[in-house]
């Protein structure tokens, strides 16, 4: 008995399997339902069959995958511009068709807004496989050039960013410098930079003069755009503390635009006829000194000007307004600029690395104009610029001349006096309360 139903089952086995292939073969021909086909005839051990939607089994089958349409969209790239960057360059490098380039820059108005391009700069490119749709970039802090694409052509236009502006007031005492004084007290580098260059630098030598427990206050302006801190702004009044001595100044622009500029309350002008020094130097590594040995010769050999040590490439500002009378070698001083400023005054820059683009005989330069950059040319131990200051031919100590003040003319004393006098009082209140926003104009 067991043998007879041992041979049964593999009979019904046999059967089944020549039904199986039967049906499989006949639908082979009927590629559509070949997976189907598959999973019914060869169930899972043990599992009933699984349900199977044909109608997706035969859609899915018969629709190309290469079909089915890929939709990107247009990309969008920021760039930051860096220094030597040109449009050409930017376009380039972002797969831009570079044909469009010259297209804008036929446009009114459009060629120098993209041309003038600064390290720092942001330009923002939308672009379609190589088709520019849009370009965006900030001219200034209130105003943006937009150009996008429109019908065959481009529109352009210009987009006004205003700027809300602010004032407040610091107050700083100087442990060690005061660079590190003041962004300790939250000013910006920018606005150091002007107390020390614009405003102060004519009566105070930042490099010899600071001292510890020297103070300083500050009332300038803030600039944002929707509600974000942009920049500092104008400063509108200071005063600065130095060994005891008490150094103030007021912003004053008159109502014609005719004067302008940083006073005294007294109404002299901080802006002097000349530099104290010509340069931002580390510190004098020789002073003007009639009796000096020299370092390279050893022979006492009167040293008559001042030598400011400084890393080679630091920028040389003309000390004040003059035509250009000597620019080349000029023997042991190397390459030397020498300045004359009328009223029989010359002054004369030596060992420069590197003349600048005013430094050309016979051309006019105006104070703080860059004239060269700090060198080791000539007969010098070390990157340092030599500076003399000579009246009729003689040599004078740049350190100890007197520097004569500008002041305000009759006609404006009185408008002066009303600002100088509503400003210094909002510095008053900045100095006693130590730092925060006064006012908003």
């Amino acid at each position: 008995m067991p043998d007879n139903e041992s041979r049964g089952a593999r009979r019904a086995a046999s059967q089944a399997f020549s039904v199986g292939r039967r049906w499989l073969v006949a639908v082979a021909a009927f590629p559509p339902l070949a997976a189907f086909a598959y999973v019914v005839a060869t169930p899972p051990a043990g599992d009933l069959p699984r349900s199977v939607d044909l109608t997706a089994v035969v859609v899915a089958s018969t629709t190309p995958a290469a079909s089915i349409p890929v939709i990107e969209g247009p990309d969008s790239v920021e760039v930051t511009v860096q220094r030597n960057d040109t449009l050409d360059q930017i376009f380039r490098a972002t797969g831009i068709d570079i044909a469009t380039l010259a297209e804008l820059r036929t446009l009114p108005d459009v060629r120098k807004a993209l041309d003038l391009l600064r390290p720092g700069d942001i330009i923002t490119l939308t672009h379609a496989n190589g088709a520019l749709e849009s370009l965006n970039r900030r001219i200034s802090d209130t105003l943006t050039l937009s150009v996008s694409r429109a019908g065959d052509g481009f529109a352009v236009n210009y987009i006004e960013n205003p700027l809300e502006i602010g004032v407040t007031g610091r107050r700083a005492r100087i442990d060690s410098s005061l660079f590190e004084a003041g962004v300790a007290a939250g000013i910006s580098g920018q606005t150091i930079m002007v107390l020390a260059n614009e405003i102060f630098g004519w009566d105070i030598d930042f490099a010899n003069e600071i001292r510890e427990g020297d103070e300083f206050s500050v009332l300038y302006e803030q600039k944002y755009q929707d509600g974000q801190y942009v920049s500092d702004g104008r400063v509108l009044a200071a005063s600065f503390v130095n060994r005891g001595k008490v150094h103030r100044a007021v912003w004053f622009e008159s109502a014609d635009g005719k004067v302008r500029g940083y006073y005294t309350p007294e109404g002299k002008g901080m802006r002097k006829a000349f530099l104290r020094a010509p340069l931002d130097f580390t510190r004098i590594s020789s002073r003007f000194n009639p009796n000096r040995r020299h370092p390279i010769t050893g022979k006492v050999r009167a040293h008559k000007g001042i030598d400011y040590a400084a890393p080679t490439g630091t920028p040389i500002y003309a000390a004040g307004d003059g035509r250009i009378e000597f620019a080349g070698r000029k023997g042991g001083y190397g390459n030397a600029v020498v300045i004359n400023h009328g009223r029989n005054i010359t002054t004369l820059y030596a060992h420069m690395s590197r003349f600048g683009k005013s430094a050309r005989s016979g051309r006019a330069v105006r104070q703080g104009e860059v004239i060269g950059y700090v060198g080791s040319t000539g007969a010098s131990t070390g990157p340092h610029l030599h500076y003399e200051y000579r009246i009729k031919g003689a040599h004078k100590n740049p350190e100890s001349i007197p520097l004569p003040n500008t002041e305000i003319a009759t006609a404006y004393v009185s408008e002066f006096r009303g600002q100088a006098e509503t400003t210094l009082a909002q510095l008053e209140i900045a100095s006693s309360v130590g730092t925060g926003t006064l006012a908003s104009l």
